[in-house]
């Protein structure tokens, strides 16, 4: 069977189900309409944790190489001078920031906080005048 979400509350009622030996496991499964193979784990995670899903905390995935203060210095410096390439930003990070980082993750952050090309074109033109 393809996945598919199960609601913890279904978890839940199977779990007590089974706890409680109100019904045998078969009935359970068709009831709730779930494999023994998705049960057991669900069980396993129930008696280890007490609880039928398992919690994720703070951000999934890596976590970012330049925090706050970073990027708005790298703003100050786009808006100071935004006729500079990406290529030379690093080498001022790691000279002034001592932060070792990548021309692409520049870009990234500098994208994620509203900095595209065209805004930098327009920036320089305004300077220029």
């Amino acid at each position: 069977m393809p996945f598919r979400k199960i609601n913890c509350d279904v978890k839940l009622a199977a779990v007590k189900l089974h706890e409680q030996n109100i019904l045998s496991l078969e009935q359970i499964l068709d009831c709730v309409g779930f494999s023994e193979r998705t049960f057991w784990p669900m069980i396993k995670l129930w008696r280890e944790m007490g609880d039928v899903v398992q919690h994720s905390y703070g951000a999934p995935g890596r976590p970012r190489t330049l925090n706050f203060d970073d990027v708005n210095y790298l703003l100050q410096l786009v808006k100071h001078r935004p006729d500079w390439f990406l290529d030379e930003l690093p080498l001022l990070l790691s000279d002034n920031r001592f932060i070792s980082v990548h021309y692409t993750t520049i870009y990234r952050e500098l994208s994620r906080a509203g900095i595209s090309c065209k805004k930098l074109k327009k920036i320089a033109k305004e300077r220029n005048e």
